[in-house]
């Protein structure tokens, strides 16, 4: 391989992309441990309502967030169908909901567009970009943001 070809590919970003309520979206491979079929949650009361509650991922215990919702879309009454994208970003690891895995792009870094300014804040805050490819536009998503906070328990006195 020519020293030109390794460099080109070294620009590449490597990412998997989804769709959620009829729109694509992305998230790079590297936060992706694995794609699962849908399994039904154990609710969690006073969880947000885009936490759809929690899975044993063998032996551990993983929160399932419905990206649709946590995106401000319609919700996602999810069936058979439906998978679940496990991720870890900084030592947490979560369940996102999605209609189905589409691909597995390789991208380079020159081809991601800053997300537009007429966006609300929130907006560029999940995403890290748009990608205009094979005719269909993807947004980025900057799992970090999209993740809920993990709440601390405070000490008892």
């Amino acid at each position: 391989m020519s020293a030109a070809a390794e460099l080109s590919k070294a620009d590449d970003r490597e990412l998997v992309s989804f769709r959620v309520g009829g729109q694509d979206f992305c998230v790079d491979i590297m936060a992706v441990r694995e794609i699962r079929g849908w399994t039904p949650a154990t609710v969690l009361p006073h969880a947000p309502a885009y936490i759809l509650g929690v899975i044993n991922l063998r032996g551990a215990v993983v929160p399932i967030v419905d990206l649709a919702a946590r995106m401000g879309l319609e919700p996602i009454r999810p069936d058979a169908r439906h998978v679940i994208v496990i991720c870890v970003v900084d030592h947490q690891t979560v369940g996102f909901l999605v209609d189905a895995v589409s691909d597995i792009l390789s991208v380079r870094h020159s081809l991601i567009q800053p997300t537009p300014a007429v966006s609300s804040d929130i907006t560029r805050a999940f995403f890290e970009g748009v990608i205009a490819i094979d005719q269909r536009m993807l947004r980025l998503i900057d799992i970090e943001a999209v993740l809920p906070p993990i709440a601390t328990r405070q000490e008892r006195p």
